[in-house]
């Protein structure tokens, strides 16, 4: 991914070599060709979308997009919350290079591989889902809502054992469907606590301005400015839940009518529809899409 930005624009090019330089590495020859199992690697798939997302920004910027005067919000899907920091100016491409690597690393290294698990339970509602996750737990083990993504689509987190029973309870309490997800690691959930230990030291050392527009924060699902206020929302999220739905109805309250996923994908937008219909959505991750913008 990113290769067609890459190739046809030099400030999105410049924000490949900055990760680069940051990470001491050419994470960029891994964002463009793979191989696929390399890229996915928590450690290198968070700086890497994030890279991409930034140099999309860019681009958009060279030709006239002033996120200060176009938007009234930022906002980021768990890592993306680093990217729409670093759009917004909270701190350097740089600083959110090293911070996602880390994040990835420390994530990565919090459970051992196989003892944890996601699953998304589809057409329950957050109470519902939180039921399930609680009766799962209580036959022991961690089991938590991690992701509030849309009505009917909450993702829960936790020990292995205790995941897939809550799939099981899931399926009996009325889910359309219940599956365990094909993640690393058990993220948004207790089990991330001495990653999130790791996080709120890596932060501590990091410059964070106020952004040019607020950040609607994941753990909170409302807006925040203050940059200790940031510092301490990101460390809270390693093991807090994603309240992306919350996040979206907050922002459409406030007076968004139309919301632009910038980078790879279309995941966001796509769950915004499911959200609220009303709003206006879009994504732009490539050139074409970038023209689509301007015309």
């Amino acid at each position: 991914m990113g290769r067609d930005l890459c190739d046809q624009y030099g400030e999105a090019r410049a924000v490949f070599d900055e990760v680069d330089e940051a990470l001491g590495e050419k994470l960029s020859a891994i964002i463009f060709d793979g191989p696929d199992e390399t890229l996915t690697l928590t450690r290198n798939a968070q700086p890497a979308l994030m890279a991409v997302s930034i140099a999309v920004l860019r681009v958009m910027e060279a030709r006239g997009f002033d996120l200060a005067a176009e938007a009234a919000y930022v906002a980021g899907h768990s890592l993306g919350e680093y990217s729409a920091l670093a759009a917004a100016g909270a701190f350097s491409v740089s600083d959110a290079a090293r911070l996602l690597r880390t994040r990835g690393e420390a994530m990565q290294k919090a459970v051992p591989v196989g003892e944890g698990a996601m699953a998304a339970l589809l057409g329950l509602d957050l109470d519902a889902a939180r039921a399930v996750a609680a009766e799962a737990a209580a036959a022991g083990g961690v089991c938590t809502a991690a992701n509030d993504n849309a009505p009917g689509q909450v993702v829960v987190s936790g020990d292995k054992a205790a995941v897939e029973r809550a799939v099981v309870l899931a399926k009996d309490a009325g889910a359309m469907k219940a599956m365990l997800l094909p993640v690393s690691a058990p993220f948004h959930c207790a089990l991330m606590a001495p990653a999130a230990d790791v996080m709120a030291e890596a932060l501590a050392g990091v410059a964070i301005s106020a952004p040019k527009v607020p950040l609607v924060a994941n753990v909170r699902a409302s807006a925040i400015s203050a940059p200790e206020e940031i510092r301490a929302s990101l460390v809270e999220q390693v093991t807090g839940a994603v309240r992306w739905r919350e996040s979206v109805l907050y922002m459409a309250q406030h007076g968004v009518t139309e919301l632009v996923e910038i980078g790879a994908g279309k995941v966001l937008t796509g769950l915004a529809k499911r959200i609220d219909r009303a709003l206006a959505g879009r994504a732009i991750g490539s050139p074409a899409d970038i023209d689509a913008w301007f015309a």
